[in-house]
């Protein structure tokens, strides 16, 4: 064998060195974690505390310091919010499937037959409706009748008169107060 020399010896003592200061760090890096049971909480500080986050459950809490003491509150979880609507909604689904495969329920009497036209219905009225003409696939309008046409003008000549009084009226009542 020959002997080793002075620079391949002080190599071999760092390399031991470094192994021992990382594990022996290690040990003590473990020890000195409060309860955080080999890493079960993450920790990041924030303005108010620190945000902890269990990484078990992934509830996150956020931690400030208090009078007498730090306090931690659970972080509103919106993600729990929405699972629970999920599930009230997919029960909610299965029921209506449920009473949908059930079949319709109806209600009242049922016995008698309904009738197959509407006494009360009036008459349709004479040619006032639009209609079709079934070879040519035309809108067929049809005119007013002369009585139709009587009556709109005898409706038009009691509104002109009316208006024509009421101007004169107004006529005499300004006329009056000057």
């Amino acid at each position: 064998m020959r002997p080793a020399n002075s620079s391949t010896a002080s190599w071999f003592a760092a390399a031991a060195l470094a192994a021992v200061m990382a594990v022996g760090g290690g040990l003590v890096a473990a020890q000195s974690a409060p309860d955080s049971e080999n890493g079960r909480y993450s920790m990041t500080p924030i303005p108010e505390g620190v945000l902890r986050l269990d990484t078990r459950t992934g509830t996150v809490s956020t931690c400030s310091r208090n009078g007498t003491g730090w306090a931690c509150y659970a972080v509103p979880d919106e993600r729990t919010a929405l699972d629970a609507e999920i599930g009230r909604l997919q029960a909610e689904v299965e029921k209506l499937k449920g009473q949908l495969a059930a079949g319709p329920t109806v209600s009242g009497k049922i016995d008698d037959a309904l009738p197959k036209s509407d006494p009360l219905k009036k008459a349709e009225p004479q040619a006032r409706e639009p209609k079709v003409a079934e070879g040519d696939r035309k809108l067929e309008i049809p005119l007013p009748s002369d009585q139709d046409m009587d009556r709109v003008m005898s409706f038009l000549e009691k509104a002109w008169r009316r208006l024509i009084d009421m101007a004169n009226r107004v006529q005499k009542d300004v006329s009056g107060k000057i």
